[in-house]
């Protein structure tokens, strides 16, 4: 099913103040960003980029509504958690419930990065999604771009999936933390025996084919 044709805000004035729709959330990440991570992907998307490692995030229907405050409290719940990633799906189209979260989580010492399929330069326009600059404030880090498979990076001493993509460190403490790569995943099995697969589709590849 395609989304592109559709306009994300419809679907947006579902979603209630204070909470996200989110695809799906795990604890303790390591393979999305610096140290041991909480991650959100939030749900929506327009971009339908070929080798999506989330497609089933494209669609803006509501999946899984969560409060901010319940999120925030599962984050801070698990004390192996240093920081936080959102990712999706499109972060930017829920920005101003991800900044409220970014806030109340950074006010308890985590860190906050996402990932997003626009540029910084769209994102400090004036065609930018509704919250962006209030989202961008409490980033520390921000990876811009959206992933081209011809693109597309599979190496240990990259950080990004695809080459146009770009790490920018708006906090100075994570200047040498940038150690994850584009050649790991994770597989993270939830209390209802359901699996969340999280990574680079390029180290899945490697994987399949390798065990082929």
């Amino acid at each position: 099913m395609a989304y592109t044709h559709m306009n994300p805000y419809l679907k947006l004035m579902e979603i209630p103040p204070g909470y996200l729709n989110i695809m799906g959330y795990v604890d303790e990440s390591e393979v999305n960003g610096p140290g041991s991570r909480a991650v959100i992907w939030v749900q929506g998307c327009l971009r339908e980029c070929p080798s999506c490692f989330n497609p089933e995030s494209w669609s803006f229907e509501i999946n899984q509504l969560v409060s901010v405050e319940t999120l925030v409290q599962r984050i801070l719940d698990n004390p192996k958690n240093q920081g936080v990633t959102f990712s999706g799906g499109e972060p930017f189209w829920q920005a101003p419930a991800l900044a409220k979260l970014a806030h109340q989580i950074k006010a308890h010492g985590l860190n906050v990065l996402c990932f997003t399929g626009f540029t910084l330069e769209r994102l400090q326009s004036d065609y930018a999604p509704a919250g962006a600059q209030e989202l961008l404030q409490q980033l520390d880090i921000l990876i811009d771009g959206p992933y081209i498979k011809s693109m597309a990076v599979n190496r240990a001493d990259s950080p990004v999936s695809s080459s146009n993509q770009r790490i920018h460190v708006f906090n100075p403490t994570f200047e040498n933390q940038i150690t994850w790569a584009s050649d790991q995943i994770e597989v993270h099995v939830l209390k209802d025996g359901s699996r969340i697969v999280t990574g680079y589709w390029g180290a899945m590849e490697s994987l399949t084919s390798q065990c082929g």
